[in-house]
């Protein structure tokens, strides 16, 4: 549970139920930066995409297999984009922040998305996934350091535009909302399917991916991890973490979704500072919500708009 998901092999990996169909230029259109983060030590890769016209489009397919259902989106961009009216001066920074075992292609399409309305989008793969380094993964506990140190860096280089959002999906989403709770900068956030309580989004994702795995084993290396992390048990879970820290936020449940489910979101909404928004999309899993575009974009788009009147901005 602790070791760095990028350091399984990749015939350990379950077959995907949704699959991001674009280009591999895409993303590496957007030239790779590395930054040093810790302790404990690690890089992290992100890239930058600055505010343009990308003419974004995004299909989806969906089909029925196994008796689940497959979900494919079909993503396609111009690029490089061409200048807008933010481009110059761009609406404020967005970091957004992928799901476990991850990296950066899976929040790819709302970098571009966002870019295209004035936000400078920064993409990275988290400590210990995709092209960072890092033998451990913490659950937050170091990552909302890293991230702070990223935001160092970008204002050393300066591509830091403020006011600063953080957007993430599923271990990304958790990780946001922790963030904003010791990081300043931070002021607005999308968590988009969030676990209330790691224990049991670890048990829920064994039975849908891995059924063959005893929930004693779990339970066994539940019980270890904050020792092997070296942090307490409670800091594991962003209930604990929202009743000590309440911070506002657009939660984003799946009505289908069996490892964070719609209770379970709910629950940390309720937790939240008053003026923070639910949002439960129909038809959708845990693993494909982030991409129902259709559904949340023009309510993601409003709500990162808040940041720029806190700030006094137009």
């Amino acid at each position: 549970m602790a070791q760095a998901p990028n350091t399984y092999p990749t015939w350990f990996a379950p077959k995907p139920r949704v699959m991001l169909d674009f280009h591999p230029n895409f993303i590496t259109n957007f030239p790779a930066h590395f930054v040093e983060v810790g302790p404990p030590p690690a890089q992290l890769r992100y890239r930058v995409i600055e505010p343009a016209d990308y003419r974004l489009r995004v299909t989806p397919t969906n089909w029925i297999e196994g008796g689940r259902t497959r979900f494919t989106f079909n993503v396609r961009a111009s690029l490089p984009g061409r200048s807008n009216v933010w481009t110059a001066r761009p609406r404020g920074t967005v970091v957004l922040l992928h799901g476990y075992a991850l990296s950066e292609f899976a929040m790819a399409p709302w970098a571009v998305r966002l870019a295209e309305e004035g936000w400078r989008c920064v993409l990275l793969d988290l400590r210990g996934h995709g092209k960072s380094t890092g033998r451990r993964i913490y659950y937050g506990t170091r990552e909302a350091r890293d991230l702070s140190q990223l935001l160092d860096q970008l204002a050393r280089d300066g591509g830091l535009a403020e006011p600063v959002a953080a957007m993430g999906e599923s271990y990304g989403a958790a990780l946001a909302l922790r963030w904003k709770t010791v990081e300043p900068r931070v002021r607005s956030v999308v968590a988009i399917a969030p676990y209330a309580g790691l224990s049991n989004a670890v048990l829920n994702l064994s039975h849908e991916y891995t059924s063959w795995m005893p929930d004693a084993i779990l339970r066994a290396g539940l019980r270890k991890l904050p020792s092997v992390l070296n942090i307490l048990p409670e800091e594991l879970d962003i209930t604990t973490l929202l009743i000590k820290n309440p911070v506002a936020a657009l939660f984003v449940a799946a009505a289908d979704d069996k490892i964070t489910t719609v209770a379970e979101v709910t629950r940390l909404y309720k937790l939240a500072v008053p003026g923070s928004k639910l949002i439960v999309v129909p038809h959708a899993s845990h693993e494909a919500v982030a991409y129902f575009f259709d559904e949340l974009a023009s309510p993601v788009s409003a709500w990162l708009l808040e940041s720029t009147r806190m700030t006094g901005e137009n």
